[in-house]
């Protein structure tokens, strides 16, 4: 999934901050449904937050949310300062391994 229109506020200087977000999961009996990731997504709007740290909440709550057997959620934040950030936050399963790479001709 791709979520390009992430926002949050620096916590320091109330600025907003943009991101791109790609999450990637493998399920287990639960799915993530569109609707419900697009408001929870929107709750941050309002939110002071650390890159890595909203990364890793989101992440956490998703996780417990859903119980995947793999999660990984990549933020690609916007330029400020002269930098951009990307995040990378994953989560396996116990015991969890991914079949083997196929690679087609």
């Amino acid at each position: 999934m791709r979520i390009p229109e992430f926002t949050c506020l620096c916590p320091v200087t109330g600025q907003p901050d943009f991101a791109t977000l790609h999450l990637e999961y493998v399920p287990e009996a639960t799915c993530v449904e569109l609707k419900s990731l697009k408001l929870y997504v929107w709750s941050y709007r309002d939110e002071g937050a650390f890159h890595e740290a909203v990364t890793n909440k989101i992440l956490s709550d998703l996780v417990a949310a859903t119980a995947p057997r793999f999660m990984r959620l990549t933020a690609e934040f916007w330029v400020r300062g002269g930098i951009d950030t990307t995040v990378i936050a994953e989560h396996r399963a116990e015991g969890w391994q991914p079949a083997p790479r196929v690679d087609l001709p």
